[in-house]
């Protein structure tokens, strides 16, 4: 048994933009969790409802600590939602024993595919290039296929600037905790943080 608990946002309106909302809460989570250090890669984002398609209409929050993720439940942001009857929160709940094992993980990679971001990279090679007295010829490298993922836009609060997360998802075997980056997921190397899966999880 695992000992964890969360709590899920469903977004209610049909027209809602699940991802640009998934973006804001993770914000939220992001900054509640840098003024609560205790909670330091101890939060995990799970997406209930995740297809190839979308993302879903809701977005859970998963930790050890049940009075943390209390703390991040009642969030003003959350609250204000609440009220305005555009989100439904569930209470903490606990993790079942028997559910099944996942990770979301932040493929930097696949911002770095995209060609905009290929036109930067070569523009600082061939800066460097040139100022080392080199000559330095534009190569694009073959385009790489990624797997399913979705893109999910959020402002970082630390450097004022809009930051886009390419999320994919990962069936797992073994439970690993605490091991998340500050946005609550995992990453190709360094963070191997897993959540459960809570599609069938009534609330």
């Amino acid at each position: 048994m695992s000992g964890r608990y969360f709590f899920v946002v469903k977004f209610l309106p049909d027209y809602a933009d699940t991802s640009l909302l998934c973006g804001r809460c993770i914000s939220i989570m992001h900054g509640f969790i840098n003024k609560n250090p205790t909670g330091k890669n101890a939060v995990g984002v799970s997406f209930p409802f995740w297809t190839e398609e979308s993302l879903g209409n809701a977005i859970a929050f998963v930790a050890e600590d049940k009075e943390l993720l209390i703390g991040l439940s009642f969030q003003p942001y959350f609250s204000l939602m609440k009220e305005e009857g555009l989100f439904e929160l569930s209470g903490v709940l606990p993790v079942a024993d028997d559910a099944k094992e996942i990770r979301f993980i932040r493929n930097q990679a696949i911002g770095k595919s995209f060609l905009g971001s290929k036109r930067r990279r070569m523009k600082r090679a061939q800066d460097r290039a040139e100022k080392l007295g080199r000559i330095k010829q534009n190569k694009v490298n073959e385009d790489r296929v990624f797997d399913n993922f979705h893109r999910i836009p959020l402002s970082s609060q630390s450097t004022n600037q809009d930051i886009m997360l390419h999320v994919q998802k990962e069936e797992c075997v073994d439970i690993k905790l605490n091991h998340f980056n500050s946005y609550g997921l995992a990453t190709n190397q360094t963070w191997k943080g897993t959540v459960p899966e809570l599609k069938n999880t009534m609330f």
